[in-house]
């Protein structure tokens, strides 16, 4: 697999004497009439196809399917022009195009699993008429599916039915919209990124061409990277709406303006509206947010405001800690070196550290536990910090090592949640089978500890 390539496509132009490749465009439901008028405003000769005979007959007279801003016009422009067809014959569409755009709905089963039968039956026309077009062809998928979908379910479909070889004797890609309903067609054209999953260089680059002169990156990146990033944004995007209102729904019972509230939390782009935080790892701790989130919940009960979502991130948060204990219990292995103990590297504040938790569930397991952080000092801990101590880690003194590489002998497993030189250093010099438990993601400890001595917490 590919390793993920990030370009720019800002500030290029389309090249008018450039033999655009023709598309054939499966579904024209919303993303799928968006993207056939789009591209073929765009110059690309388009074949749109549907099995629903009234979706064909208003293309047909230069009609959008759908309601969307911009979309008429641009539909009507396209048919007249005769860059924009519309066909119920998916074989002969496949025939005419070099690249199929697959946009069909994969809607919700009952219990909230996604079906792909629309995926299937589509995928099912494009093989078997892949059987008999000579030439290469790319297959790129718009449609949003789960991880994994295109290589387990789609490409055997296309292979079985074609005789044909992904990779080899036709192409494919997965490219999800961004597109929001009411903006689709802006959307479409000022795009905050292109994501390209691909598996060969020939159809990535290809696909990625096809957006060449909008703005944002153009990001190539294997095939289930670009599947899973169209659930990341929706999920996000609902995690958002979600947490907007259930801190409006508080401000209104204690007599803030919500609106207000958010004013100041919007203006923080260095934080709040940034990339911080939104890496994976381990749990956070501390003194601050944890105390925060149960005060605030708190004060939703005690004005009888539902707060689900502020509710849970406790219960989340004690989510990964529970996973990093089962993931080290699960190893059967007794004596443990941790590297990191306070909730922050660079910190000395052990005040609802999971690393302390963690330890201590460790010990409670019977595991023989050594513990070193540059920091941490049981001599220099003071005031509320070393009576956490004292409570949580009463022998903390018997597990400290100022030895770095005595705590990377000791430990059948290592757990890392520091990432100074030093401490690298001397987890590289660990005694070979030691088993390395990356909490904190250092791409430098899985290179050089490659397979059942490696494992990252959730990568």
């Amino acid at each position: 697999m590919p390793a993920a390539a990030v370009s720019s496509a800002a500030g290029a132009e389309m090249v008018s004497s450039q033999v655009l490749p023709r598309i054939s465009v499966f579904g024209l439901g919303y993303v799928g009439s968006i993207s056939a008028a789009c591209f073929a405003s765009r110059g690309h000769g388009v074949i749109g196809v549907d099995v629903d005979p009234n979706k064909l007959d208003l293309l047909r007279r230069g009609m959008a399917p759908v309601i969307e801003e911009g979309l008429g016009a641009l539909v009507q422009d396209a048919v007249e022009s005769g860059r924009l067809s519309v066909t119920d014959d998916a074989a002969g569409a496949v025939r005419g195009s070099d690249i199929s755009l697959v946009c069909v709905a994969t809607p919700s089963l009952h219990g909230g699993g996604l079906s792909t039968a629309y995926l299937e039956a589509v995928t099912s026309q494009i093989g078997a008429a892949l059987a008999g077009k000579a030439g290469w062809h790319t297959v790129v998928y718009r449609s949003t599916m789960l991880p994994g979908t295109c290589e387990s379910v789609l490409i055997p479909l296309l292979e079985q039915l074609s005789g044909k070889h992904a990779g080899v004797d036709f192409g494919v890609c997965v490219n999800p919209e961004f597109l929001r309903e009411g903006t689709g067609v802006r959307d479409f054209f000022t795009p905050p990124k292109t994501v390209v999953g691909y598996t060969e260089e020939r159809s990535a680059r290809l696909v990625a061409d096809l957006y060449t002169g909008l703005p944002g990156p153009c990001i190539r990146v294997p095939l289930g990277v670009a599947e899973m990033a169209k659930y990341v944004d929706n999920c996000f995007h609902a995690l958002k709406v979600d947490f907007a209102n259930e801190i409006g729904a508080i401000c209104a019972a204690v007599g803030l303006d919500s609106h207000a509230v958010m004013d100041v939390f919007l203006s923080d782009s260095k934080l709040n509206l940034s990339a911080a935080y939104l890496r994976p790892g381990f749990a956070f701790g501390g003194s601050c947010l944890p105390k925060d989130v149960r005060a605030l919940t708190h004060t939703a009960r005690q004005h009888d405001v539902e707060v689900p979502v502020l509710a849970h991130i406790l219960a989340s948060n004690e989510a990964h800690l529970h996973r990093a204990l089962d993931t080290v219990l699960a190893l059967g292995k007794r004596k443990v070196g941790m590297f990191g103990l306070s909730f922050k590297a660079g910190t000395d504040d052990l005040r609802e550290s999971p690393m302390v938790e963690l330890a201590e569930r460790l010990i409670g397991k019977g595991c023989e536990v050594m513990i070193h952080d540059e920091n941490v000092s049981l001599s220099q801990l003071t005031g509320s910090n070393r009576a956490h101590m004292d409570q949580r880690l009463p022998h903390l003194a018997e597990l400290l090592a100022e030895d770095r590489d005595a705590v990377a002998r000791h430990g059948e497993v290592l757990i890392v949640a520091a990432k100074d030189e030093a401490t690298l250093t001397a987890i590289e010099r660990a005694p070979a089978g030691t088993v390395v438990f990356d909490l904190v993601h250092v791409p430098r400890l899985r290179e050089a500890r490659a397979g059942s001595t490696y494992l990252g917490l959730s990568w």
